[in-house]
C-alpha cells in the first residue's frame, strides 16, 4: 500500500458521505412535500364531498 492510499481513501470517504448527505437530504425534502400535498389534496377532496353532501340535502323535498 503507498502512501498515496492515505489520502485517496479518506478523501473518498469523506466525499461520498458528503454527497450522501446532500442527495438524502434532497429526498428527504421532496418526500415531505409530496406529503403536505397529499394531505391538502385530501382535505380538498373531503370539503368538495362536504359541499356536494349539503347541496343534495338542501335539494331533497322533504
Amino acid at each position: 500500500m503507498t502512501s498515496g492510499h492515505f489520502i485517496f481513501i479518506p478523501l473518498m470517504l469523506m466525499i461520498g458521505g458528503l454527497l450522501g448527505f446532500i442527495l438524502g437530504a434532497r429526498a428527504a425534502r421532496n418526500a415531505f412535500d409530496l406529503e403536505r400535498r397529499r394531505e391538502e389534496d385530501r382535505a380538498k377532496a373531503q370539503a368538495e364531498r362536504a359541499a356536494r353532501k349539503a347541496a343534495r340535502a338542501a335539494a331533497k323535498p322533504e
